[in-house]
């Protein structure tokens, strides 16, 4: 996969790219990210990438001609298929989904705005997806497009020591993940439940998907909403609702 940011700001990154799971995956080449700095593309003599909003109105807005500019010529570069995703907190929130659905692709675009906005131009004729990590504002898309590439980037293969870890991440299953316990079995009198001691694989699994299913709805009950329970999942769910009303 290679990842192109267009941002204002690309020093912000330096920290993310050369560290941990992102930096041991960039030097084992499972992606390649390249970070351009839009204002290179400017036309405006002054270096300009803003201006103020037609029809007045507080801030400055993000002027189309460099983005564009920007965009196709990383684009010269790729010969695949460019998926240009636009952080913004008007966007699609963010979720585990989306993460799996961008992972499949070979090249990601984002674009990091700042001040008040984007020519609607931009939004309208270039970009292919809007995201937003939360119901929030930030001061730019920087740390939205660090969450979002952080996320894709554990998903490609190789990636994870673990090859189980993603598959069995809260939410990649439809629910939040179960308890995890290490060493010690006994740490102060605070003790590791005892099935996860017994070696019985098959009752560890039904203990876990049961935990799993409780913490699902004692913490995020909407996630049951659209998620397909078996009878088994049923009846255990059943038995929580009954428990808790005792």
């Amino acid at each position: 996969m290679q990842i192109d940011i267009l941002t204002l700001f690309p020093e912000m990154f330096s920290g993310v790219f050369n560290s941990s799971i992102l930096k041991r995956a960039s030097e084992r080449e499972k992606f390649s990210y390249n970070l351009v700095n839009f204002r290179n593309y400017t036309e405006n003599k002054h270096m300009k990438v803003d201006d103020y909003p037609y029809g007045g109105g507080a801030g400055m807005v993000l002027s189309p001609q460099p983005i564009f500019d920007a965009v196709s010529d990383v684009k010269k570069k790729n010969k695949t298929t460019s998926r240009v995703i636009l952080m913004c907190p008007q966007g699609e929130t963010f979720t585990q989904q989306k993460a799996e659905e961008l992972a499949n692709e070979e090249h990601l675009i984002f674009i990091c705005g700042h001040y008040e906005g984007y020519d609607e131009r931009i939004r309208e004729h270039l970009v292919t997806d809007e995201l937003s990590i939360g119901d929030y504002v930030l001061t730019g898309g920087e740390l939205g497009a660090m969450v979002v590439v952080d996320s894709v980037v554990r998903l490609l293969p190789d990636v994870l020591g673990n090859k189980e870890s993603a598959p069995e991440d809260s939410f990649s299953t439809g629910l939040l993940e179960h308890p995890h316990y290490t060493r010690p079995a006994d740490f102060r009198g605070i003790k590791v439940p005892d099935i996860l001691l017994s070696g019985d694989h098959a009752k560890i699994k039904n203990w876990r998907k049961e935990e799993s299913l409780k913490r699902t709805y004692s913490r995020r009950r909407d996630l049951l909403e659209n998620y397909t329970l078996s009878k088994e999942d049923q009846a255990v769910l059943n038995n929580i609702k009954k428990s808790e009303n005792d």
